[in-house]
């Protein structure tokens, strides 16, 4: 049976959501499926909620839009309550446990909820800048719409010139995805 996913990514303006779901929909499209991804801008440069909405199938996407997502991703308190009503009892939902005050705010009919610590690993391991990557590693392992293989290729194809530059950005990158991928494996199993 062919599977679709339907993902929300939602965090602050900078916080990278909208380049995390171009990567994950240019890797599945490399892989031969379908996959597409709305944007959704809030005012960033006041704080606005920035939203990628993607799907991902075997066959071909029926909508772009969608109102349940199978996963939700929250990177900020504001984009906690934002994307709440993406929510339903199939939905995992993420958010980084940094987020402080938002407990009332977690949505009481996902399925699952996981708080993992990006912005700690981001910030005490490896650099801030790749805050977007260990979200990305954690979208593909509570998912796995696409492999790791998958997702390292496309992150060279959208950074590799930057790679080019300074090539330890590389090894940062990688090493930020599978950090994601681990966060994942921690509150899971």
């Amino acid at each position: 049976m062919a599977r679709e996913y339907k993902i929300a990514l939602a965090g602050e303006g900078g916080q990278g959501v909208q380049s995390v779901a171009s990567i994950i929909v240019e890797a599945a499209n490399d892989k031969g499926r379908e996959a597409l991804y709305i944007p959704n801008f809030g005012v960033e440069q006041r704080g606005g909620v920035s939203i990628a909405f993607i799907q991902i199938a075997d066959e071909k996407i029926g909508s772009p839009k969608f109102k349940i997502a199978d996963i939700v991703v929250a990177l900020s308190d504001r984009s906690v309550r934002r994307t709440a009503q993406y929510v339903d009892h199939r939905t995992t939902f993420v958010y980084d446990a940094s987020i402080k005050g938002v407990e009332d705010d977690l949505p009481k009919n996902a399925a699952k909820i996981y708080a993992i610590p990006a912005i700690e690993v981001a910030k005490t391991e490896l650099h801030p800048r790749v805050f977007n990557i260990i979200i990305m590693g954690a979208v593909i392992e509570a998912t796995k719409v696409i492999d790791i293989d998958s997702a390292k290729e496309a992150i060279e194809k959208k950074l590799g010139y930057k790679f080019e530059q300074d090539p330890k950005l590389r090894e940062l990158n990688f090493k930020a995805l599978e950090r994601g991928v681990e966060l994942v494996r921690q509150v899971t199993n």
